[in-house]
C-alpha cells in the first residue's frame, strides 16, 4: 500500500515571526519528487482570458485557450502547474465578474486532479480587476497553492515559497530538497482608484524592496534551519532589466538560436521598471527607471538559484545563463538561467503558436551539479527548445525553434466592440497601458 504523506509545516510555522499573511494550504498533499525521481512543473504564460468578452470572438478565444491547457496536460505529467502571470485582461474585466475566469482556467488543472500555483501579471491588476480578488477565488479550490506571505499595498500579492519534499517525507522535521520562490511584478492599475483627472493609478511594475527583504531574510532562515543551501527555482511575470540588456548586447542577433534556442520576436523585450523615472513618475518620459536592481541583486547573489522563469513577452521563448556583468547593467550574474516561457492563450498580443514551458528536476543530478532539464510542449503535441540548464548552457548547441504561428480557428474579429462603459468612464478605460490591442490584435507595444 502506498504511504500517505502529510505535509511537514513546522517550517511555515517557524516563519511566521516574518509574519506571512497567508501560508500556501498544504494539506495531505505536499509536493514531493515522484517515483522516477523527477518533478516536473508545466509553466502557462498570459492566458488572457475574458478579453472583449461582449463581442463573440472574446468567449472564442477562452474556449481555445481550455483546449491548450487540455491539450499539454494530456501529453505532460506535472506535479505542479504554474499560471505564470497575466491569466486576465483587467482592462476588459467587470468588478462583478473579473475573478470568475479564475474557475475557467483552472477546470482542466482541476479536472486531473493537480496542483497549481500563481504569480500575477501586470493585467491582473485594473480599474476593475483586483488581485487579492483573484487570489481568493483561486484559494477556495483545494488544490491551490497559491500563497501569500508578504503584507502591505506595495508588495502585491503573490509572493510566497513552496517547498518540494523527497517522496513518502512524512517526517515533521523533514526537510525539503527543492523550493519555488514565487514573486508578484504588480503593474497595471490599482483597484477602483482614480487620479484628479479621472485616469487610472498606475501600480509600480516590479518587484518591491519589501518583497526583495522578505525573500533574502526567508532564504537565509532557511539555510540556518537546514545547515546547508536548498536549491531552487523562481517564477516573476515580467522579466528584470538583464534579460533585455542580454538580448540588446549585440545587437538584433544577441541570442544565439543554437546556444539559446526560442523565439526572439519581442524586441526589445519589455522589462520591470519600463516607463518609469527614477524618482517614481511614470509619465512616459523615463524609458528606465532601475527600481528592479534590488531584485536582480536579490536574485544574482542567491547561491543555488537554478533559473527564473518569467512571461510577459509572448514573442520570446529563450533561456540564457547570466554569468556575468552585462553591458548596461550594475549586477554580476551568478549563472541563474533566465528564461522565457511560450505564449499560452489566444487572448493577448500575437499569433505564436500556443504552448506551455516544461521544468524537470531530478533529485540525483539536483545533487549532484544542480542542474534542469527544460523544453516547451506546444498545442499541437510537437516539443521545441529542449536544453539542460547545466554549467555548460550558452555553449552547448541545440536544434533552432522555427517561429512558427497559428490562428485562433472559431475566432471572426471583423467586429470590434468598445468596452460597454467606457463611454462612461471618461479616462478610466480610454488610456493606453503595456497590452492593449488594435483591431488585427497586434499590441500597442510601448
Amino acid at each position: 500500500m502506498e504511504m500517505k504523506c502529510f505535509a511537514p509545516v513546522s517550517l511555515m510555522l517557524a516563519l511566521a515571526a516574518s509574519a506571512p499573511l497567508e501560508a500556501p494550504p498544504m494539506a495531505e498533499r505536499p509536493l514531493t519528487f515522484g517515483r522516477d525521481g523527477n518533478f516536473q512543473i508545466s509553466v502557462f504564460n498570459d492566458l488572457h482570458f475574458g478579453e472583449n468578452a461582449w463581442d463573440s470572438w472574446g468567449p472564442q478565444q477562452d474556449i481555445n485557450s481550455v483546449k491548450v491547457l487540455n491539450s499539454v496536460l494530456d501529453d505532460e505529467k506535472p506535479q505542479l502547474v504554474v499560471l505564470n502571470g497575466d491569466l486576465i485582461t483587467g482592462e476588459n474585466a467587470f468588478p462583478h465578474n473579473g475573478s470568475a475566469y479564475v474557475d475557467q482556467i483552472v477546470k482542466p488543472i482541476v479536472d486531473r486532479d493537480l496542483l497549481w500555483a500563481s504569480t500575477y501579471g501586470n493585467h491582473d491588476s485594473d480599474f476593475n480587476l483586483s488581485s487579492a480578488a483573484t487570489w481568493a477565488r483561486e484559494n477556495t479550490y483545494p488544490n491551490c497553492r497559491t500563497g501569500r506571505m508578504v503584507p502591505g499595498r506595495d508588495a502585491g500579492v503573490s509572493n510566497y515559497y513552496l517547498p518540494v519534499y523527497p517522496r513518502k517525507c512524512c517526517t515533521p522535521g523533514c526537510p525539503p530538497e527543492l523550493l519555488l520562490w514565487f514573486f508578484d511584478s504588480r503593474g497595471g492599475f490599482y483597484f477602483q482608484e482614480t487620479n484628479p483627472d479621472g485616469s487610472r493609478v498606475g501600480q509600480p511594475g516590479w518587484v518591491d524592496q519589501s518583497v526583495v527583504d522578505w525573500f533574502q531574510t526567508t532564504n537565509a532562515a532557511l539555510v540556518r534551519q537546514y545547515g546547508r543551501v536548498v536549491p531552487s527555482l523562481g517564477f516573476v511575470h515580467i522579466p528584470p532589466y538583464v534579460s533585455q540588456a542580454i538580448q540588446k548586447e549585440h545587437g538584433r542577433n544577441s541570442i544565439d538560436p543554437n546556444t539559446n534556442p526560442g523565439i526572439n520576436d519581442d524586441y526589445l523585450l519589455a522589462p520591470q521598471a519600463q516607463g518609469w523615472c527614477p524618482d517614481g513618475t511614470n509619465d512616459g518620459s523615463c524609458a528606465y527607471g532601475g527600481q528592479d536592481v534590488p531584485f536582480m541583486r536579490a536574485i544574482a547573489s542567491t547561491e543555488g538559484m537554478i533559473g527564473l522563469f518569467s512571461g510577459h513577452d509572448h514573442g520570446d521563448t529563450w533561456c540564457y545563463k547570466w554569468d556575468r556583468l552585462v553591458p548596461d547593467t550594475t549586477v554580476t550574474g551568478n549563472g541563474v538561467n533566465l528564461c522565457f516561457g511560450q505564449h499560452s492563450g489566444y487572448g493577448g498580443y500575437g499569433n505564436w503558436i500556443r504552448g506551455a514551458r516544461q521544468i524537470r528536476i531530478n533529485r540525483a543530478l539536483l545533487k549532484k551539479n544542480r542542474t534542469a532539464d527544460t523544453w516547451i510542449r506546444l498545442e499541437n503535441g510537437a516539443t521545441v527548445g529542449a536544453v539542460t540548464l547545466n554549467s555548460t548552457f550558452n555553449h552547448d548547441r541545440y536544434p533552432p525553434t522555427e517561429d512558427d504561428k497559428t490562428y485562433c480557428p472559431t475566432c471572426n474579429y471583423t467586429v470590434v466592440t468598445p468596452h460597454p462603459k467606457a463611454i462612461n468612464v471618461n479616462k478610466l478605460l480610454t488610456e493606453p497601458s503595456h497590452g492593449e490591442w488594435k483591431q488585427n490584435g497586434e499590441e500597442l507595444r510601448k
